[in-house]
């Protein structure tokens, strides 16, 4: 089963940031990250860490297409996956895959981590955050997107990795939760029922559904949640 962890018993990062620069060095470092998103982390990383540079990758078109459009000193954009990695070897000094490695096709992730590995220098690091199994969020996203297997997948590809010792050594792990807000229905429709990258299949009656079990979290400040989150910070050998 997927790692079961209730989120008030973990302390509330609001920004992951922090949680990323206690654990490594960020200034100066030429960074990679597989599954950008939106790239919020990455945007804020090159801004308050001297000399930092980012290559964002990301497979969602419609997001890629956004991101460039929103141009960053020391922030490149490219439209790849963690699978095929467009960069030489030992390109980078560290590597960032936030609530990305569980979007990976499970028959692809340890390639990915493959190549994550490959375009590492040696001793430079892979930091790894992915959503816990559990909570209201997660209870509420289950209704439609029900991500445990996909999740578990995650976590036993990065068990294999370091298990076959070719590439990877564990450094540490961290868990904390997110804050995470939606100022309405539409807010929390548009996010995660209907994003760019995903067709989660979404019918009337199960938006309506899902409509009822949101409800009761809602209120005038719109809702407000945590989302329980596992990190683990690999290195590279060498």
């Amino acid at each position: 089963m997927p790692e079961m962890v209730a989120p008030d018993r973990l302390p509330l990062v609001r920004d992951e940031l922090d949680v990323l620069a206690s654990l490594v060095p960020l200034d100066g470092q030429r960074l990679i990250e597989l599954g950008c998103g939106a790239a919020r982390l990455a945007r804020q990383l090159v801004q308050r860490h001297a000399g930092s540079e980012v290559v964002a990758l990301e497979v969602d078109r419609t997001q890629h297409a956004h991101n460039i459009a929103q141009p960053q000193e020391r922030l490149v954009f490219v439209a790849a996956g963690a699978q095929a990695v467009p960069a030489p070897d030992a390109a980078f000094d560290g590597a960032l895959m936030l609530k990305s490695l569980h979007h990976v096709p499970v028959p692809e992730m340890d390639q990915a981590l493959a190549e994550v590995a490959r375009v590492l220098r040696p001793g430079g690091w892979l930091y790894v955050s992915e959503p816990i199994y559990g909570g209201a969020l997660n209870t509420l996203v289950r209704l439609y997107n029900d991500e445990g297997v996909v999740r578990r997948a995650a976590q036993a590809a990065l068990d294999r990795a370091l298990a076959s010792g070719t590439h990877w050594v564990a450094q540490t792990e961290r868990r904390f939760a997110q804050p995470v807000h939606y100022a309405d229905w539409d807010d929390f429709a548009r996010r995660m029922l209907y994003p760019s990258f995903a067709d989660h299949g979404i019918t009337e009656a199960l938006a309506d559904r899902v409509r009822a079990a949101f409800a009761p979290h809602g209120g005038p400040q719109g809702a407000s949640f945590v989302r329980p989150m596992h990190v683990r910070l690999l290195r590279r050998r060498g």
